[in-house]
């Protein structure tokens, strides 16, 4: 007996259908659901420091602090400046889980990178590695949007996510409300390597939501890079501005 319709016309098309955009609720047909007009109104981030990405007021700058102090990270890829309304959806991303917010903007970050790889700006990374949070922090919000942003980019970009490699065994202060010396004091001897992890000759990139002073990104980055890796990168959503630009 035959099951299917004998004609051969396809009856639904849901690739064709029209999204909504998740920022002005207007019809889109971009399956980032985002239309273009809100697109091209992001924040985006142009002049920066080559090394942290800090918003500066020329190109081919690198800031003050990362002359000073160079990071253990080799440079930071973001798309955009921690502003209105990026800062209102990563927000509701996290904090409301509006885990639809957090797809879109991670498709468009991975956009932006895959543009990147393909024009050899940037090297294509061997692993991404999503920044850990706290168990206790973990438990009241219910899950790690970093690790939920580095899964979405394995699937765009095609490169493997490891989320148990590093680990955050200590429970720490939460970030937000220190200034950059306590944070880089708060997050002393905070990660861990995994028992047996392939570190050696990789390259890496960590992944999260927002940069703010670096601290975070440094920790990691030196674990790594004294464990041997060729080199890590960090891909966030949003960098912030200086305090007081």
């Amino acid at each position: 007996m035959h099951c299917q319709p004998s004609h051969k016309h396809q009856v639904y098309i849901w690739l064709k259908n029209n999204h909504t955009c998740l920022i002005c609720d207007e019809a889109t047909e971009s399956a980032d659901c985002v239309c273009n007009a809100c697109e091209t109104e992001l924040p985006w981030l142009m002049e920066q420091c080559e090394v942290c990405a800090l918003p500066l007021p020329m190109e081919g700058l690198i800031c003050g602090q990362c002359q000073k102090f160079p990071p253990a990270f080799n440079q930071v890829i973001a798309p955009w400046r921690y502003g209105f309304p990026v800062d209102t959806l990563i927000s509701r991303f996290k904090h409301q889980s509006r885990w639809p917010l957090g797809h879109m903007l991670a498709r468009l970050l991975g956009r932006h990178l895959q543009h990147r790889f393909d024009n050899a700006e940037l090297d294509r990374p061997d692993l991404l590695l999503p920044v850990p949070m706290a168990r206790k922090r973990l438990r009241e919000r219910g899950f790690n949007q970093a690790q939920m942003l580095a899964r979405w980019l394995s699937e765009r970009l095609n490169v493997p996510c490891d989320e148990h490699l590093v680990l955050r065994p200590h429970e720490t202060v939460a970030q937000q409300a220190l200034d950059a010396k306590t944070r880089k004091r708060n997050l002393l001897a905070a990660f861990a390597l995994a028992p047996g992890a392939q570190v050696q000759g990789r390259h890496f990139a960590l992944v999260d939501d927002v940069l703010t002073t670096g601290a975070t990104a440094h920790s990691l980055a030196r674990l790594l890079m004294e464990a041997g890796a060729r080199q890590v990168d960090v891909y966030c959503l949003a960098r912030t501005p200086k305090p007081g630009a």
